[in-house]
């Protein structure tokens, strides 16, 4: 099946996923559930809260991880069972069954470059002329990559380049032209990737050619077998939840309405005015995190931090985080956060430097509706940026909503989920890294 957009990829799920599973709901009928209840007793009872044997019958489900809540089949006692509700528990597949699937061969790819970047001149222009010349695919490169002196200087080139379709930010829509993306380059190149695609994005392949590498698993050595793979819809893949932010800004200007009869003592009519209040609504997709500071004010930020409606705190200190799991291994886990798998349905946030010693990060539910405004009392205005980029000030009146978009990032995988996350946290952070202890022989245990 297609995406909302029309882009020719999907997921996989295991044959036992795909059967219908029983939902227990208001509708059953109350006998029947105590009949069930009474044919099983005498049987071991069953330590988990998945589908109990008297709801599957002879058949094995398997159990529906759920964003919200535990699985629909699930019941509490003899008698108490989950309400149908599709719209309000969305399911997610187990992380080791996300598998990559095209349902028309893709045709076009979007590679995407570290600007400014010597180093990357030569992998680039092999990948471009492979995915040309040998694989046959449309390529579409940013017009501002193209213009580097390097690449608009070199003959042997020029001929490849013709072949390109180019597009600018901010002005080019090519969510619909792309089937998936490489990057080439370090996490920027990731993060940038994903602002370009407000909605849908296509699957995105990262290698390694930066500074960090934390979500960037390809080695570019081998990248025309590894190319090869991912054209042929052979990869696992991590769904990598954004943030969806709302920043709505008030304006107010002074409109001149009436002429006092008055002059003052330069000779200047006089008049009344007005102050006439606009809104003005922004929207943005965010992979890591949402940043609020105090900026280069020297007192604390103070603002106000509102979930699905209710005042939860007023965070005083440099600012606060609101990030994604992704995000948690960037800016949150330097301020103090804990580091959690993408695969977890979570909004974590955290203060930076908070003026109190209690204030400690802290992680909830994915789908809750966060909301960021500046403290009545606070003596200055704040910051506010979106994955280090679109950087701007938030005023008295502005407010930021936060939520999980709908709409993840889908990051092609170089093993699985998990064993290339475990990797990044042990080469790239050096997470638990430490000197082993000398094994004890059975003498020194003695002394």
């Amino acid at each position: 099946m297609e995406d909302s957009k029309g882009n020719s990829w999907a997921m996989t799920a295991p044959e036992s996923s795909m059967e219908a599973v029983p939902y227990c709901c208001a509708a059953c009928d109350g006998g029947e559930l105590h009949s069930r209840g009474t044919a099983m007793r005498g049987r071991p009872k069953a330590r988990s809260l998945s589908a109990s044997p008297a709801l599957c019958n002879s058949t094995d489900y398997r159990r529906t991880q759920s964003l919200h809540g535990p699985s629909p089949v699930t019941t509490f006692g003899p008698k108490a069972c989950m309400l149908q509700n599709p719209k309000a528990v969305m399911h997610i597949q187990d992380p080791a069954s996300q598998r990559l699937t095209w349902n028309k061969p893709p045709k076009s790819v979007l590679v995407i470059k570290k600007i400014r970047d010597a180093s990357l001149l030569q992998p680039f222009k092999e990948l471009c002329i492979f995915l040309t010349e040998v694989k046959g695919m449309i390529v579409y490169v940013e017009r501002k990559v193209l213009e580097d002196p390097a690449i608009a200087g070199d003959e042997s080139f020029v001929a490849v380049k013709k072949k390109f379709c180019t597009f600018r930010e901010d002005f080019d829509d090519i969510s619909d032209q792309v089937d998936f993306i490489i990057c080439l380059g370090g996490d920027g190149t990731l993060l940038y990737a994903s602002s370009l695609f407000q909605e849908s994005v296509p699957p995105v392949m990262a290698f390694h050619l930066g500074s960090l590498g934390f979500l960037t698993p390809f080695n570019f050595d081998s990248y025309q077998s590894q190319v090869t793979q991912i054209i042929e819809g052979n990869a696992a893949i991590v769904l990598r939840s954004r943030l969806k932010v709302k920043v709505v800004k008030e304006y107010k200007e002074k409109k001149p309405t009436t002429i006092q009869s008055g002059v003052d003592e330069k000779g200047l009519i006089l008049t009344n005015g007005e102050t006439e209040t606009s809104r003005r609504a922004m929207q943005y997709q965010v992979l890591n995190e949402v940043v609020v500071d105090r900026g280069p004010s020297s007192y604390l930020s103070n603002v106000d931090l509102f979930l699905d409606g209710h005042l939860i705190t007023t965070v005083q200190g440099d600012g606060v985080i609101v990030s994604t799991p992704t995000g948690s291994t960037a800016y949150a886990v330097a301020a103090g956060a804990s580091m959690i798998h993408p695969n977890v349905p979570a909004i974590m946030i955290t203060p930076i430097c908070p003026h109190s010693l209690s204030f400690r990060p802290i992680v909830v539910p994915a789908g809750v509706e966060l909301k960021i405004m500046l403290s009545r009392d606070a003596r200055n205005t704040a910051w506010v940026s979106f994955d280090g980029r679109k950087r701007q000030e938030i005023c008295h009146g502005d407010s930021i909503t936060i939520t999980t978009s709908c709409f993840p990032m889908p990051s092609i995988c170089f093993r699985d989920p998990v064993n290339d996350w475990f990797e990044s946290l042990a080469q790239c952070l050096h997470w638990n890294v430490r000197k082993k202890q000398n094994y004890l022989g059975s003498e020194e245990e003695e002394f």
